[in-house]
Formats: C-alpha cells, sequence, structure tokens
C-alpha cells in the first residue's frame, strides 16, 4: 500500500538517537542543554500546546514541572532543534480528579485538571481525541513516549526473580540488579483485518461498545504464528467467516497500551455467519456503498468511525479505491 506510512503514528522519520541511549554521560549534559526539549504526560494524556491546532508543548529542561517525575526523562528522539525527552507526571494526584484511562465509549466530559506549574495557554488532552490533529511527528512522539511509560508502569518488578528493576539505557531498558535480568519494552502484535466479499466490507461490534459504534475485526497474533493464520483464525472463530488470500496493507502503532496494529486484506470465501457472542454483538456485510454514507454522516444506523484509528483509514482507502 503506497500510502501506507500516512496511518495516524506513522510516517514521521523520527530519529530516535538510539546510539546515545548507553552515553550517561551525553545524556546528563543533554538534560541539561539549551536545545533539548521535553513533552510531559500525566495519565497518558500529552500536554499541548493551546492554539487552533493541537500541538505537544515542548518544554525546557529547568521547568519545573518536569521535576515531578519519579525518574530522569527518557529519550525520545532527536530533530533539527535538539534532542527530545519525555516525562511522566503520573505520581501527580490531584485531589478529587478521576483516572482518565482510554477505552471506547468513555465518557469525555470531565475536563484534565491543571497543574500549579503549568504554564497558562498549556492544558492535557486525551490522545484518542487530539490524535489525528497532531503532526506526524508529534504524534509518532507523544504515542512513543504513552506506550513506553505505560510499559515502565506494569513491569518495575524482574520477570526472572521478582525483584524490583530500575530504569536504564534512557529509559528504553530495565535492569534487575538481584539476577541481572534484562527487560526491554513490549510490542503486543495484532491483527486487523478488512475482510471483503465482492462489493462487501465485514464489520462488526464488540459488546458494550456505544449504539451506532463499527469496526473491522482484530485480535492478537498468538505464540508460533504468522500473520496470515492470525488473519483467517480471528476471522473464523468471531464469525465462522472463511478466509483465503490475504495480504499486508499498513502497520499503526496503538499506545493503549502497548499494540502494533497490523492491517491486513483477506478475501472471504463464504458469506454466512455464526458470531461469537462472547466476542461480538454483531456482525454483518455492509455494501460499499453503504459505507459511502456511513463516510458522509448520513447512514441511519452506523456512526463513522474514529479518525485516526487503523480501522477508519483502511475503510476509508477501500472506499476510494486506494488500497495498492
Amino acid at each position: 500500500m503506497r500510502i501506507a506510512e500516512q496511518v495516524t503514528f506513522g510516517g514521521s522519520g523520527l530519529d530516535r538517537a538510539a546510539e546515545l541511549r548507553g552515553n550517561e554521560d551525553v545524556l546528563r549534559f543533554a538534560r541539561g542543554a539549551g536545545t533539548s526539549r521535553c513533552i510531559v504526560l500525566w495519565r497518558g494524556n500529552p500536554l499541548l500546546d493551546g492554539g487552533d491546532a493541537p500541538a505537544l508543548a515542548r518544554l525546557p529542561m529547568d521547568h519545573p514541572l518536569l521535576a515531578i517525575g519519579d525518574e530522569v526523562p527518557i529519550l525520545l528522539g532527536r530533530d533539527e532543534d535538539g534532542l527530545i525527552f519525555g516525562q511522566d507526571i503520573s505520581a501527580w494526584r490531584p485531589e478529587g480528579a478521576p483516572v482518565h484511562d482510554a477505552g471506547p465509549g468513555r465518557r469525555h466530559e470531565v475536563e484534565l485538571p491543571k497543574h500549579p506549574e503549568q504554564d497558562e495557554g498549556h492544558l492535557f488532552g486525551e490522545l484518542r481525541v487530539i490524535m489525528a490533529q497532531l503532526t506526524p511527528r508529534d504524534a509518532e512522539l507523544a504515542a512513543t513516549a504513552k506506550a513506553v511509560y505505560s510499559w515502565h508502569e506494569s513491569h518495575r518488578f524482574c520477570a526472572r526473580c521478582g525483584s524490583h528493576s530500575r530504569m536504564v539505557m534512557a529509559g528504553w531498558q530495565r535492569h534487575c540488579d538481584d539476577c541481572g535480568g534484562q527487560h526491554f519494552p513490549r510490542t503486543d502484535p495484532v491483527v486487523i483485518m478488512l475482510i471483503t466479499h465482492g462489493n462487501d466490507v465485514l464489520l462488526g461490534r464488540s459488546p458494550g461498545w456505544p449504539a451506532g459504534m463499527y469496526s473491522l475485526l482484530a485480535g492478537f497474533v498468538e505464540p508460533g504464528e504468522t500473520i496470515e493464520a492470525a488473519v483467517r483464525r480471528e476471522v473464523m472463530e468471531e464469525t465462522r467467516v472463511p478466509v483465503g488470500p490475504v495480504s499486508y496493507l499498513a502497520s499503526q502503532p496503538w499506545a493503549f497500551p502497548a499494540s502494533l496494529m497490523i492491517g491486513c486484506r483477506g478475501e472471504a470465501t463464504g458469506r454466512e455467519i455464526d458470531i461469537d457472542p462472547i466476542e461480538l454483538e454483531q456482525a454483518f456485510w455492509l455494501p460499499r456503498e453503504e459505507m459511502a454514507e456511513v463516510f458522509a454522516g448520513e447512514h441511519p444506523a452506523i456512526k463513522a468511525p474514529r479518525r485516526g484509528a487503523i480501522a477508519e483509514f483502511l475503510l476509508r482507502n477501500w472506499l476510494a479505491d486506494r488500497l495498492e
């Protein structure tokens, strides 16, 4: 797919400066350099620079907001202006603030709190809400920081011996001093499938999703399984629809919390649907003409998919016949 890297969170070409991760002297200097900047997350929500279009706030390294973090900032990469770091300030617990997790159908009415050290005009925003409005560079930085910090939060203890591990390599590794175990950020591969039969596409919805929300089928790749096999297995398990040829289209880092969405196209060899009620509430074939109504906001029962998600990207380009 020629436009694969136009998907949200892809195509930025960020120089991740991996050669600096083990050089503590350089990192120590860079964390105090005037050209270095830092983005900030609170409970996965990036700090934004107020304006007409959402943009990440890039703070100087001596900004008091960065001192709230439990660890030194992690190194995200390098651009034309200098090194870019990320800091998580989830240790801050504003009184009465709810936990803002991400998930389909979650309420967004409650305004995110403001820290006393927060600059005027800066505000925290929910990545799922603003992801499609960010520049490719800002989107990649935000997704990378969110995924790495989510991993640190859930992997504080060594998987080999259970001892507390510590962050090393500028945030890209954890080391256990007790057994010497080395642990690296994980990414879970997930296949998401544009399954077609003639002029129709297969859509489904999970139990509990908001009214009108439908998407492509998706599922985790299992150990010892190819991408193609995962596509066929997931579709068969959830709908009993057999799938023949499978081809790769595009991928998307999905930091909710740490997946790589592998977008594929599959050709169904049958149309009869028998859903797994644990996995799906409903599944059906939708003609291309009705998908045009969905994207135009004119379908009576189906809402347009969330802008920025790879499902929307694949469906929009299928509708426009741009999957090659």
